[in-house]
Formats: structure tokens, sequence, C-alpha cells
């Protein structure tokens, strides 16, 4: 079934339905990104797997999205978003069911990589159909607050959900929440949701595509390396030869006549300026968002299922602040709402400094809130600055360097902020280890605030109760200096965003039109 959606004209009842079902796919892309952290215990007494195989187990889904987006986008553009989100929401309703009963570690980590590909079609695909099917400009800016809240709304009720199932089932039924859903989006899809692609797109470029991968792979697995084990030679050397990878990327896509990314949209001011505050915003949120669940657990003695619902209350702030956006861009300029919106989420960081004082658990929550409430409008608006910028038979494109942008910056930040957190609760923990305490406990006690408890329970009398609080103590004074650089980056990206996009001009009309077809 064809979907013709003229172009400047305002969506009916088809596209506001349609943008329902394309939330769906969205939502289960953010939980998939935090359920399995939930199901680890149980998975490892299940499948026994390596610590190698572990973190690959861990880690896949993210690269393999990461890497494929800008490939994935740029083939919706060429053989249709809707079908392409389609074959994607197939493949990845399969690799749930084969990852909640995969019988080894080795067919999970398969399962979890095809997982990863199905679900770098799902973002940019949603996004593109949503600036095909959503012409006029307010109500395109509502519908990319709702893809936002999608995912916000995703990563609030994922570890509630997880939860609720680990206690009455096995670790693999928190891959089955996807199922119904893209059964949901393949009934419906083909009837809600318009068919569109680029009218004078050529063949996909094969080595411009593995370029790509291969970039994108490099420098995500150094920076996740680097927040893992510490800033090496070997996440040194997978950052420069993904940095490296991309520069012929790059050479490439300004020879061909017809490349994988137009490289001349990175010279619309407007496109440059919100990509780069779209990854700060994302830097300071999601890197601090790596040790909220620790503080919780290990600092304030939760279990995994509460420390959730205490999580929920900043996804769904997050997810009203990015409805909220577009009603914010009727009153006042798009920059004007970012930077202010920005300040806000400053605020919120600098309230977490005071983790320290009597009221802890009020404070992190008051805080979350009042940095997800600044920082949501910030993703709803970039994103509609960036689809605006980009011609429309482009959106495929866009939106997938858009979610590249995400996934760049949710990296940087775990990876950088968790190293400061490190360092600083390295420096603060080791004044407090017992003389007597073996090299061996001493160094692990000084890594992580997990070991360091392990290692209090096991020594004797006060010595143990002595060495918990001094970590925790210490894992809090890291948590609050951390806060205070996050503040400065929103600060920064407040003035940026301000300085940037007060001078935005609209881009050159495109005159190419949109081809639909069935």
């Amino acid at each position: 079934m064809t979907v013709d959606v003229m172009p400047g004209s305002r969506a009916t009842p088809r596209e506001w339905i349609g943008l329902a079902v394309l939330a769906l796919p969205c939502l289960v892309y953010s939980m998939d990104l935090t359920v399995l952290n939930l199901a680890i215990p149980q998975l490892s007494a299940d499948l026994r797997p390596s610590a190698a195989q572990l973190l690959w187990i861990v880690d896949i889904y993210g690269f393999l999205v990461a890497g494929s987006l800008i490939t994935m986008g740029t083939l919706g553009d060429r053989i249709g978003r809707r079908r392409l989100l389609l074959i994607g929401a197939a493949a990845f309703g399969v690799a749930s069911v084969l990852a909640a009963f995969a019988p080894s570690a080795e067919l999970l980590i398969l399962a979890r990589a095809v997982l990863g590909l199905a679900g770098a079609t799902l973002a940019p695909s949603t996004l593109s159909l949503i600036r095909t099917m959503f012409q006029d400009d307010r109500q395109r800016t509502f519908a990319i607050g709702v893809w936002i809240a999608s995912f916000s709304a995703g990563a609030a009720i994922g570890p509630v959900v997880g939860g609720v199932l680990l206690e009455h089932f096995w670790w693999g039924s928190v891959f089955l929440i996807a199922l119904p859903v893209m059964l949901l989006l393949l009934v419906l899809g083909p009837f809600l949701l318009p068919e569109a692609r680029d009218p004078d797109a050529g063949r996909m470029d094969l080595p411009s595509a593995a370029l790509s991968v291969v970039a994108v792979l490099a420098v995500i697995y150094g920076i996740k390396h680097s927040a893992e084990a510490g800033f090496g030679l070997l996440p040194a050397l997978a950052i420069l030869a993904g940095l490296a990878v991309g520069l012929l990327f790059v050479r490439r896509q300004r020879r061909l006549d017809d490349p994988l990314i137009d490289v001349s949209l990175f010279r619309i001011p407007s496109f440059s300026a919100a990509l780069l505050i779209n990854l700060l915003s994302l830097f300071a949120a999601l890197g601090f968002f790596l040790v909220i669940g620790q503080y919780l657990q290990l600092v304030l003695g939760m279990g995994p299922l509460e420390a959730g619902l205490w999580v929920a209350p900043s996804g769904i702030a997050f997810a009203a602040g990015s409805m909220v956006a577009p009603l914010l861009v009727r009153r006042w300029q798009p920059a004007t709402v970012i930077a202010g919106a920005l300040a806000l989420a400053a605020l919120g960081f600098v309230i977490l400094t005071q983790l320290g004082g009597s009221w802890p658990l009020a404070v992190l929550v008051t805080g979350m809130l009042v940095f997800c409430l600044g920082l949501s409008p910030v993703g709803t608006l970039t994103t509609d600055l960036v689809l605006g910028s980009a011609p429309p038979e482009r959106a495929g494109a866009a939106s997938a360097i858009s979610e590249t942008s995400f996934e760049f910056g949710g990296a940087i930040g775990i990876a950088v902020l968790g190293s400061v957190l490190t360092a600083v609760y390295r420096e603060r923990v080791i004044p407090a280890l017992p003389a007597e305490l073996p090299a061996e406990l001493a160094l692990a006690a000084s890594g992580t605030l997990a070991a360091a408890l392990e290692v209090a329970e096991d020594l004797p009398g006060s010595a143990g109760a002595a060495l918990a609080e001094a970590s925790k103590a210490a894992f809090t004074q890291a948590m609050e200096l951390s806060s205070i650089l996050c503040a400065a980056i929103a600060l920064g990206t407040a003035l940026l965003a301000w300085m940037t996009l007060h001078r935005r001009r609209n881009p050159p009309a495109s005159g190419e039109a949109l081809a639909t077809g069935g």
C-alpha cells in the first residue's frame, strides 16, 4: 500500500496513528540497551560465560548499532525507509527469540549481534519517516518530541519491567519484550506508514559502507575500552585507526558522484552546530547516568528493582521535557530555548554536588529531575534542526548522522566521566586502605567501589566497616566532582548554542521532490 504525503501539507489522523506505531520500536530499542544489565547475574550462572564472552554479550549490541547507523540510514534512502524498517523489525523479533532461548554464550553473542544490526535500522528509519509524514514545521517538531520521548520512556521503564520479569521468569524473558511490539509494527506498518526514498539515489557504494562501519566501530571500541580498562596503547591505536579510516571515508565521499553521505551537509551551520550540541548534551547525560545505578545500589544499599524505580522519574521528566519543547519554540527562538534548557541542566548538576549532605536520596532525585528536564528539549530541537537543515531526499542519511552523534556523545561521556570518577575515587580511597591489606586486595579495592565493599566484608572487626564507609564516601566525592564537570559542559554548550544558532539561516531548497512508492 502507498501513502502519499504532499510537501507542506498538515498531517491527517493516519499520520498521527502512524507516529504512535513508530514510537513503539523506539521504546523497545531503548529498553534493550538497559534490561540486559539486570539479567547478567542470572545469565552468568546459567551460561557460565568467560569474562571476555560476558563483555561481548553486553557490548556487541551497542557496537553494531553505532557502526551500522550510517549504512542503514543511507540504505533506507535507496530501497525505501518503510521497507527497511519492516525488514529490521522482522529481524529484531527473530533475533530476540534466539537471544531469549540461547543455550550457550556463543549463540547469545551471535543473537545480540543480529539485534544490533536490526536495531540500527530502527532509529534512522523511524526518524526519516517522521520527516516524510510531517511536512508542517510545528507538527514535525512535536512529532520529533514524541519520538525522543519514546526513547526516554524505554530507558525509564526498562529497568522496572526487567526487574519484574527477572523476579518471576528466567533471564531470557527480558528479550521477549520486543516480540509483540515488532509483530504489531509488521501488521500495521504497511497500512499506516508511507514509503519514501531518494528518487535519484544510485547504487550503494559498498566500500564506503565498509569504511563507515570500520571507522565508527574502531573509535567506539577504543572509547569504551578506555572507560572499562583505562586509557592505554590498544584503545589509543583503535581510536587512531578509526580516525584514519574515517578520513579515507570522507575523501572517498568527495570523489563519488553518488556518495554514501553528502559531506556538504556539514557546511550548513545549523546542521553542524546542532550535531555538536547534541553530542555534548549526551556526553553529560549518559556519562552521569553511568554512575547513578552504582550509587543507589552500592552506596545507598538498594536492590536492582528499587534502584530502577527511583531512576524511573528521570525518564518521565525527560519524556515530559521532550513533549514541551514544541510549545516553547512557539514563543521563543530555538537558540533561546536550547541555551535556557542547558542552563537548567547545569543547575541540576550543581544540585548533585551536594550528595554528601544529610539527604542524599532527595538531592539525587531532585538533581536528576532538574537536569533531565533541562536536557530533554535539547534532543528534540537539535534533531529537528538537523532534519530541517537537510534536503528531504537525504532524510535517512541525516537521521543516521544525528543518531551517530547520540552514540558518540554517550560513548565519550561514559569514557571521560568514567575515567574522571575512577581517578578521583582512587585518590580518595587509597589513604583509607588498611596498611596490612595485601597488595592484590588493595589494588582491587582502589579500582572500584564494588570491589572495595567485597574486600571490606572479609576484614575483621571495625576495619571492614571503616573501609566500607571510606570507599562509599570516596565514591560520593567522585560523583560530586563529576557533577561539577557536567555543569561546566552544560553551561559551555548553552553558550555555544546561543552563539551559533542565533546566526541560523535556512538552507537553500534542494528542488528535488520526494519519491513515494509501494
